[in-house]
């Protein structure tokens, strides 16, 4: 059986038993997590998340860059045309994990360089290879580069990969 026959014979188990029609567009703990695209970072898995409570970022790293930025405006314009108000509470997650690949890319620091949209020799200030200091960073580029109204709750978390312990980043 091939991957793409396991995955659709798994929808149809799911269709038949857990059909979650009608659920909002907003999600329902108005919560949004930024986290990285590594398969062992499952935000559901690790925070026990059911459909249709949040949305989910993903990218490498789980870092803001600024296609980050521009996938968190379009989706805070989705919400204000929903009828949400900007100034309503909501938390921020931003989810970063031990292990994780992106530090594979060390040695590329022109493809790093890139994806965060800044000059090669700024690449030391993103703590690529620390993933509670990368929290603090990327913290701070959201700060800096989005108006977040008062309202939101921003929080950092690193996961630990090897013990599936999970720490808030005090911000």
């Amino acid at each position: 059986m091939s991957t793409l026959d396991t995955l659709i014979e798994r929808n149809q188990a799911l269709e038949s038993e857990d059909v979650r029609v009608g659920l909002p567009l907003m999600p329902s703990l108005r919560t949004m997590i930024i986290t990285c695209a590594d398969p062992r970072v499952d935000p559901a898995h690790i925070l026990g998340i059911e459909p249709g409570e949040v949305a989910v970022i993903r990218n490498v790293g789980g870092r803001i860059t600024p296609g980050t930025l521009q996938n968190m405006n379009l989706l805070q314009m989705i919400g204000q045309v929903m009828g949400a108000s900007p100034n309503s509470e909501f938390n921020l997650i931003l989810l970063h994990h031990t292990d994780c690949g992106i530090t594979r890319l060390e040695s590329n620091p022109d493809l790093l360089a890139g994806y965060f949209g800044i000059d090669p020799s700024e690449l030391p200030t993103k703590a690529v290879s620390d993933p509670y200091n990368s929290i603090v960073v990327d913290l701070a580029v959201l700060k800096a580069s989005i108006p977040l109204p008062p309202s939101w709750q921003v929080t950092g978390m690193v996961y630990n990969i090897q013990t599936g312990h999970l720490q808030v980043i005090p911000t």
